[in-house]
């Protein structure tokens, strides 16, 4: 973590401390961080939040984003909400899998069938009871379960149509060993590689192609290094508003509600925002000058459900796989 990152967290922490009673008094200053650009719509969706507590509260409750990966990795923030140098985060089901494995479930490939089947993620009861288990772990709580995308692959200057053309094709996937073991199903070389630095492995040929979903090509700009996109629909993604728990506990009881409720709203828009993008970024993306590549799903979802359920079932739970894509 650079100098600059852990000057940011430190006055994250101790910066309540340092302020005078009379000013905490009036506000509650609250630090989110994010690995996505500013204009993705999460990112748009935390400002929707911080304006409407900060017009319900008279600005008694003070949102700040720190966007673009500023604070970190995701597994630097993550860490940072579970210490409480940081309030809150948002990052996806597999990357808190670091924490707590049993929810990378959650993010399994060609598990979800679309945003409204997702949707029902958080009312089950596997999803409380490790809601719980990441509080006692690690001090940090799930909130609300945000739509962030149907994931498809892309490539560079390597046409690919099938698990076939895999072989060898070096695969960016996020640090979670549940994508690793999907890109291996279909016979690719998972490379791990931190979001931030992407664009750069893409244009200087460090891997030969990404998975993302649609918003997310377009806002990173992908489509200026890669050449194909493949609507592969490999893994539906939710990402998840975390919050440090003791800060949360913290709050008086009207101020968690005034959260929540704008958390809802703001996701909600965020969601519909999310399906919109998606259903006009296709032909956005093939005017940009990517080649679009309608495959066989069911020939890429073929090798990964006969391999990776089975292989994750001890950590997911006997059945809870096929439990969640019966919903």
């Amino acid at each position: 973590m650079t100098i600059r990152r852990r000057a940011i967290l430190a006055g994250a922490a101790l910066g309540a401390l340092a302020a005078p009673t009379t000013l905490r008094a009036q506000a509650t200053v609250v630090r989110w961080g994010d690995l996505l650009p500013a204009n993705h719509p999460q990112v748009l969706m935390i400002e929707r939040i911080a304006a409407e507590l900060r017009d319900k509260t008279s600005g008694r409750i003070q949102i700040q984003a720190f966007p673009g990966g500023q604070l970190g990795s995701g597994r630097d923030m993550m860490e940072a909400v579970s210490a409480g140098a940081l309030q809150f985060t948002t990052d996806g089901a597999g990357a808190l899998g670091a924490f707590l494995p049993a929810l990378t479930l959650f993010e399994a490939p060609y598990l979800w069938r679309d945003a409204a089947h997702l949707a029902k993620a958080s009312g089950t009861p596997v999803f409380g009871r490790m809601n719980d288990e990441l509080v006692s772990r690690r001090g940090m709580r799930m909130l609300n379960v945000t739509y962030y995308g149907k994931r498809h692959l892309t490539a560079g200057s390597r046409q690919v149509r099938s698990p076939a053309d895999m072989q060898g094709f070096r695969l960016r996937v996020p640090p979670v060993d549940v994508f690793r073991a999907m890109a291996e199903a279909w016979g690719a070389r998972a490379t791990p590689i931190a979001f931030p630095e992407l664009y750069l492995a893409l244009s200087q040929g460090a891997v030969d192609g990404q998975e993302n979903p649609l918003p997310t090509i377009q806002s990173a700009k992908l489509f200026e290094v890669q050449k194909f996109l493949v609507l592969t629909e490999h893994i539906i993604t939710p990402r998840i508003i975390i919050v440090n728990d003791a800060f949360w506990r913290g709050l008086r009881a009207p101020d968690r509600d005034a959260m929540q409720a704008a958390f809802a709203s703001a996701a909600a828009w965020q969601d519909q925002e999310l399906l919109a993008q998606e259903a006009r970024a296709v032909s956005e993306l093939r005017g940009a000058g990517m080649t679009v590549i309608e495959p066989d799903v069911a020939a890429w979802s073929a090798p990964v459900l006969a391999k990776v359920p089975a292989q994750f079932e001890s950590r997911w739970g006997r059945g809870a796989f096929d439990a969640l894509k019966a919903l």
